[in-house]
């Protein structure tokens, strides 16, 4: 109601303050926004709604882990309360408490089923999306216990032999429990899966345990009651876990008499409880004879919300893919782990995370898209993308975050990249949205006629929140110039002429004033690099400045001002050979260090090795990483506990080191390590889509190990490529037209 805008709600807000002692908000508010750049749009309101949800759990969190810490908490709490490890916070002054040593976990589920069971380090499992969880315990009658929160010996890993699994092992002197979770398909409807084995010295039980909290914290539990026949749980009144044996002892506690875990040696049985504020524990006992392992099946029937049914399996959501073969078997593992963490969080649109992220943004969506189609997923990133003109304004901007004027580039350009590795033309649905999202971009440019360091720039805006505050970044300029240029490409397939010399020229006046810019920027620090935005000094910020060469590639390998960012950036902002992001993110960031990485693999320099190397030692036991990674504890410590950006990231550096594109020809083995071509193991990797086509490579040793042969088969859309082999410590070669194989010296030889 355009009326509410002449109340005069600052200057009751402002009495109101001021009558109870508080701080002026509105004042302060003003100067917190002195430190960005003048904006139309301060914050996404998205952001600011899930901030406000983080920091309420946060305050809930406050009030009850730090006056309970004899329950049993999950892992991250575990460590982080604790005085005497490296991930302990103090509190004093922390009005919420929330996870920022241990953000790990790992998603279970099938393909396109929406729902993503998460899994934490220790085994805690989550069925529903920010629900309570559950894990197995187990007690001896001598009065041992196993607690996978607090066991001094747990591992995990990642199962994908059939699916996607995440087993657990923990272990204390005498005592075995194992933990698998998984989503398999019941009926036709997909159900969560948990197995508890366990193996005891002694007579004792196994708990289930039910919990009211979840990686992120609190997580409440009102009513709960055990069936009559013991085998199954009603939760809020309706049947949530069933267990495949009756329960033979059952226990039920609320918040004022503690944590179940405080009364399992009682007698009393107990079907049912409740609590008033939400923290119902219950744990279901299943008897242990000593030296016979027993094994409890735990079924969560979750919520059926996919507008397609779910896969048939795994391997036909694989079918077609992109394979790797090395002998490497860590890398090996990562490429596969990261293949089905794209497909998992691929039901429609594409997801970020299963938790933290579960909604979508065109930035991570962009790179998540490109990795699908790289590693051959090509159904599947086609499905994403025509959802992308529903999100369009009636203006052109592809919007999901207020604010973030990079969107209508990352939009275009992987339009872009699906029609170039697939050899396709657009898609009739998608021709309007191309034009309105390039012209949307050409029209939201600052006038060119000023004087202003920012001239013909993009406007100041939030674009991706690891940069800084609000300012005129050219990391949304780069996407600007990269969307219309893929937009006239785009037009130039379907045929529209006319519409590609326009966007042609919108995207060249756009680069002009780009170039000023950064002229003037570089006049002002005295040297070539590139910062965030004109109006700001070198910092972490320039990261984002690297997609003038990743993956726009809107210049030469070799741009001077490209490399020299490198160089600050490697000199000022590297941790353990991961790109230590200040701001926001307070971590070592995996899918920046691999842009970083592009970077120099792009530029034939062979530090792009280290980059990767840390960054596949930087992954969870599980094969993923979270969005930035605490340099003490190595745990999550900002985001999604499985970025799924990340995942991409990796496939999209594995594809590049053994294939990519540049200019007209298409460069095979850059990246290969000089360690894998020592082995007698043969590499192999495809097929690979490319813009010329598909094409398959292996690399291949004989007897002579001072040369080595690389074949290569393609299916090319038009006239085959020009065809370069560039394996790290052999002579490059170019291949004569039509040829499928080379044979390289040693460098030395």
């Amino acid at each position: 109601m355009p009326w509410l805008k002449w109340l005069p709600w600052r200057f009751f807000i402002r009495r109101l303050a001021r009558a109870h002692g508080f701080l002026d908000p509105v004042s302060l508010l003003s100067r917190l926004h002195r430190f960005a750049q003048p904006s139309e749009v301060g914050e996404p309101v998205e952001l600011l709604r899930a901030g406000v949800v983080f920091h309420a759990r946060g305050l809930i969190n406050s009030r009850v882990i730090q006056h309970n810490l004899d329950w049993v908490w999950p892992y991250w709490i575990e460590r982080q309360f604790d005085p005497v490890d490296d991930a302990f916070i103090p509190r004093a002054f922390s009005i919420t408490h929330v996870n920022l040593t241990h953000r790990n976990w790992t998603a279970v589920g099938w393909p396109d089923c929406p729902e993503l069971p998460i899994v934490d380090p220790c085994g805690l499992l989550t069925p529903r999306y920010d629900g309570w969880s559950l894990e197995g315990w187990i007690m001896t009658d001598d009065g041992r216990w196993l607690l996978p929160s607090r066991a001094p010996g747990c591992e995990q890993r990642l199962d994908i032999s059939d699916g996607v699994a995440v087993v657990t092992a923990s272990r204390a002197p005498g005592l075995e429990l194992e933990s698998r979770a998984s989503v398999e398909l019941a009926s036709g409807f997909p159900v969560c899966r948990m197995t508890l084995t366990a193996l005891t010295d002694g007579a004792g039980w196994l708990a289930l345990a039910l919990r009211p909290c979840n990686p992120e914290g609190i997580s409440f539990i009102h009513e709960l009651a055990l069936t009559p026949e013991r085998t199954a749980w009603n939760i809020e009144g309706r049947r949530a876990v069933e267990f495949d044996a009756p329960a033979e002892r059952h226990h039920v506690s609320d918040y004022r008499c503690g944590d179940v875990h405080i009364h399992l040696h009682d007698l009393k049985d107990q079907q049912r409880g409740a609590c008033e504020v939400g923290m119902t524990t219950a744990a279901a006992l299943f008897r242990l004879e000593a030296g016979k392992p027993r094994t409890l099946r735990v079924s969560v029937p979750l919520p059926n919300q996919a507008t397609r049914p779910p896969a048939d399996s795994w391997e036909k959501s694989l079918s077609g893919h992109c394979q790797l073969r090395v002998p490497d078997a860590h890398v090996q593992f990562l490429y596969e782990a990261a293949l089905r963490t794209l497909i998992l969080h691929s039901p429609d649109d594409v997801y970020p995370g299963p938790y933290t992220y579960k909604r979508f943004w065109f930035r991570d969506a962009a790179f998540i898209i490109h990795g699908l189609l790289c590693a051959g997923l090509t159904e599947r990133a086609g499905r994403a993308l025509d959802r992308f003109p529903m999100r369009q304004t009636a203006r052109g901007y592809f919007h999901s975050q207020e604010g973030e004027w990079d969107a209508n580039g990352e939009a275009l350009w992987i339009m872009r990249r699906y029609c170039e590795l697939t050899g396709r033309a657009p898609k009739r649905e998608w021709r309007r949205a191309i034009v309105q999202g390039a012209r949307w971009i050409a029209r939201k440019r600052l006038p060119d006629e000023t004087d202003a360091p920012y001239a013909g720039l993009l406007p100041a805006g939030f674009s991706a929140e690891h940069l800084g505050p609000n300012d005129y970044y050219y990391w949304d300029d780069f996407w600007g110039i990269a969307g219309l240029h893929s937009a006239a490409a785009l037009c130039k397939l379907a045929g529209e002429d006319a519409l590609r010399e326009e966007l042609t020229r919108e995207a060249e006046k756009f680069r002009q004033s780009v170039e000023r810019s950064l002229a003037g920027a570089a006049e002002r620090l005295g040297r070539p690099a590139m910062p965030a935005s004109p109006c700001r000094r070198l910092d972490a910020g320039a990261i984002g400045s690297l997609a003038l060469g990743y993956p726009t590639q809107l210049c030469a390998p070799d741009d001077p001002r490209l490399l020299d960012t490198v160089e600050f950036l490697l000199q000022n902002c590297m941790v353990q050979d991961g790109f230590f992001q200040d701001m926001i993110h307070s971590g070592i960031n995996p899918y920046l260090t691999l842009h970083l990485a592009q970077v120099l693999l792009r530029a034939g320099d062979a530090r792009y090795l280290a980059l990767m190397d840390a960054v596949a030692r930087l992954a969870s036991p599980t094969g993923q990483w979270p969005e930035a990674i605490h340099p003490r504890t190595h745990g999550g410590c900002m985001g999604d506990g499985q970025h799924v950006w990340a995942a991409a990231e990796w496939v999209l550096m594995i594809r590049n080191c053994f294939v990519r594109e540049e200019d007209e020809s298409l460069i095979l083995g850059q990246g290969v390590p000089a360690r894998w071509l020592e082995q007698s193991a043969p590499l192999a990797f495809g097929p690979a889509p490319t813009s010329f086509g598909p094409v398959s490579l292996s690399v291949e040793r004989g007897e002579d190990t001072r040369r080595v042969a690389v074949v290569w088969r393609g299916a090319w859309h038009g006239s085959a490529p020009v065809i370069e082999v560039r394996l790290p410590g052999f002579r490059p070669a170019v291949a004569k037209p039509g040829a499928m194989s080379l044979e390289l010296a040693q460098e030395n030889i």
